[in-house]
């Protein structure tokens, strides 16, 4: 019986990390660390693996987890987070979760460092540079900040995404990190607006309902479904910038199987984004939130099939 309510423990404190965030995001960094390795034909040891994604993994999840304790007095009022380990007392006293998250943090930081073990110094010091920025800006800047007071705060907010691109690539290379690793950082930065704002369209009264200020619960239907549209049209644009990038050598870091698959689901999340702006509703604003998570994933797995051909 104690081993059965040992094992309900560790899954209501895993609940509460959101795993299904930090997936895609470990992911994110696992594409462009091998898509570095391809391109510059660095192998990368099990030990460089093992602390880069667990890293990322601690480091999102620490977020996610800090920010599910301060936003604990809202979630318990909206429907779709109502249930969340914090609101349903779960996790009681709160002071629990939050003493996780910071050792997720520590633990993630600890391990970026000590990337400089297995890589050089210099490699490990900027993978705990954006291990620190991704957790300030997540949880300082984006929750306690911009999110209760800006209807723009996932702009700012948003930056922390892509941090674990950033981490994936250093792990491997400093060479190129400020062209083709900031743009792999990019497609996430960009990507996240219209994720978020199509997921808030759906659930607008729960924000409202809760005084959160997000665009497209505050906006009209009709402006929310249009920043959606503006944020996709940017999105598909700078998924291309990959194809244009090309190594201090002068070689072209990836080549026509990542043109054209960044061309082809970009003009579906297109033709979605048209969809949500012909009709505003939130069945079309969920349907766009669903397609987006396997979109930003196929765009970082035709980067790691067109760098191995």
């Amino acid at each position: 019986m104690q081993k059965q309510t040992a094992s309900s423990r560790v899954a209501v404190y895993y609940e509460l990390t959101k795993p299904k965030i930090w997936y895609l995001l470990v992911f994110t960094a696992f594409g462009a660390a091998l898509t570095a390795s391809n391109i510059y034909n660095i192998p990368i040891s099990i030990e460089t693996w093992a602390l880069m994604l667990f890293s990322v993994a601690s480091g999102s999840a620490a977020a996610n987890t800090l920010t599910n304790y301060h936003d604990r007095d809202i979630d318990a009022i909206m429907e779709r987070t109502k249930d969340r380990p914090l609101p349903s007392k779960r996790i009681y006293p709160a002071v629990k979760a939050r003493n996780f998250g910071l050792a997720l943090a520590g633990i993630s930081l600890v391990l970026a460092f000590a990337i400089s073990f297995t890589t050089t110094l210099e490699q490990g010091i900027w993978a705990t540079i954006f291990i620190a920025f991704a957790l300030v800006n997540n949880i300082i800047v984006y929750s306690y900040i911009l999110k209760r007071n800006s209807r723009t705060n996932i702009i700012l907010g948003g930056l922390c995404g892509g941090s674990p691109p950033m981490i994936g690539w250093v792990a491997v290379s400093m060479s190129d990190l400020w062209t083709m690793g900031l743009a792999m950082a990019g497609l996430v930065f960009i990507w996240i607006p219209m994720h978020i704002w199509a997921l808030t369209l759906h659930f607008k009264e729960d924000y409202n309902k809760v005084n959160v200020p997000m665009l497209t619960a505050v906006q009209s239907e009709k402006t929310s479904a249009r920043a959606i549209a503006l944020s996709t049209v940017v999105m598909v644009l700078f998924s291309i910038a990959p194809f244009f990038i090309t190594t201090e050598s002068g070689e072209d870091m990836v080549g026509d199987v990542y043109l054209w698959t960044a061309i082809a689901s970009g003009a579906l999340m297109l033709g979605l984004s048209v969809w949500v702006t012909v009709k505003p509703m939130e069945k079309a604003a969920w349907t766009l939130f669903k397609f987006s998570s396997p979109y930003l994933a196929v765009l970082f797995i035709a980067l790691m099939v067109d760098s191995a051909l």
